[in-house]
């Protein structure tokens, strides 16, 4: 039982310590108002969904994954063994699920790719296409794919019973899109030698990505009156939208302001609470990023195998001054959590914790002086 805990404890009164009152601590979050401590949520599932669910560690490794491998159903005991840390670990989150957790990219399979079975992983291959075929990508309502990811809303649903929120699944963005449609080195090079091409191609990318977000908020019902985030644990009294531009991590701060910025910008105007996902080696592009002032939030992963964390606190330091709540994933130390707390203000930060077992979480519930 964690520090302060009690056989009464709110996280026991609520399935999956889903109590209505942590919506305030959101709330709060997302106005940067005045508060004594970050909002602060733990995590068991860590960087790799793929390796809690028994089903997906049953699939054959380096082969294809088809839509009629995945039964839903399958999932379900794993879900509630998942969520069922919330019972144990008294945080500031909600806790909730989307199909399969992230361990499927939904929206590769959706426009075409083959999906390929990796350790612990499934990735979209590149696809090759000529200009025609990638121009002509659209999200089509009848797909395997796609049928298979509105089941699986529609499962979880009904699994959730009101007890958690279902959201949906954390997909590529537009300037990957068309590195999957196109290929990695082509995409580069489609932006010098043929932009228009490009430009169109990645405005249609971006119908795709934002039809794939509305395709599941036609599904999903809202929980304490809101949406939310499954990957982060992020609740919202509007509706919400992870942006996500990995493959742009190759492109000068000209090519993004050029070609990526508008097309994130028009995304953003599509939700009431967008975010965006970056990684440590898309810090060059930060303060392009943060000219988008539609984004709502910026969430940075402290990654296992980037910077250290004191070459990531003036970046984190950069968006806290240009007003933004600003989410930090990632694994901490104790001391790291206390370096956390000494370089930024605790108003709009969201710490989202990565452990390994549930032993971390006291020490580093004393680092944040809980």
């Amino acid at each position: 039982m964690t520090s302060g805990s009690t056989p009464e404890n709110k996280a026991s009164r609520f399935p999956f310590g889903n109590d209505p009152a942590k919506v305030d601590r959101y709330l709060a979050f997302w106005s940067r108002a005045h508060t004594r401590r970050p909002l602060v949520g733990f995590s068991l599932l860590g960087w790799f969904p793929f390796e809690a669910f028994s089903v997906c560690r049953s699939w054959p490794k380096d082969g294809d994954l088809l839509p009629s491998m995945v039964d839903p159903q399958e999932f379900l005991a794993d879900y509630q063994r998942v969520l069922a840390e919330g019972d144990r670990l008294d945080d500031d989150v909600l806790r909730g699920a989307c199909p399969a957790q992230g361990a499927i990219p939904w929206l590769s399979g959706m426009v075409g790719a083959r999906l390929r079975i990796l350790p612990d992983s499934v990735l979209g291959q590149e696809m090759n296409l000529d200009w025609d075929s990638a121009l002509s990508v659209r999200l089509d309502p009848t797909s395997p794919w796609v049928a298979k990811y509105l089941q699986f809303l529609d499962v979880l649903v009904e699994f959730a019973a009101g007890r958690f929120p279902v959201s949906h699944s954390p997909e590529i963005g537009p300037t990957d899109l068309h590195a999957l449609l196109r290929g990695h080195t082509q995409a580069i090079l489609d932006l010098e030698l043929e932009p228009e091409r490009a430009e169109r191609l990645l405005w249609r990318c971006a119908e795709v990505f934002a039809e794939f977000f509305r395709l599941s908020w036609e599904r999903l019902p809202r929980f304490c009156g809101g949406y939310f985030d499954a990957q982060y644990g992020l609740w919202a009294p509007g509706s919400i939208a992870r942006l996500q531009e990995d493959a742009s991590a190759v492109l000068s701060p000209r090519l993004y302001r050029k070609f990526v910025q508008p097309v994130d910008r028009w995304l953003a105007r599509q939700f009431d609470y967008p975010l965006i996902h970056l990684h440590s080696t898309s810090m060059f592009l930060l303060e392009a990023v943060l000219e988008i002032e539609e984004i709502r939030c910026i969430q940075i992963n402290r990654d296992a195998v980037g910077w250290p964390l004191e070459r990531l606190l003036p970046y984190f330091q950069q968006v806290q001054r240009a007003g933004r709540p600003l989410l930090i994933r990632g694994e901490f130390t104790p001391n790291e959590l206390k370096q956390l707390l000494d370089a930024l203000e605790p108003r709009g930060l969201f710490l989202q914790i990565l452990v390994r077992s549930e032993s971390e979480v006291e020490g580093l519930r004393l680092a944040l002086g809980w």
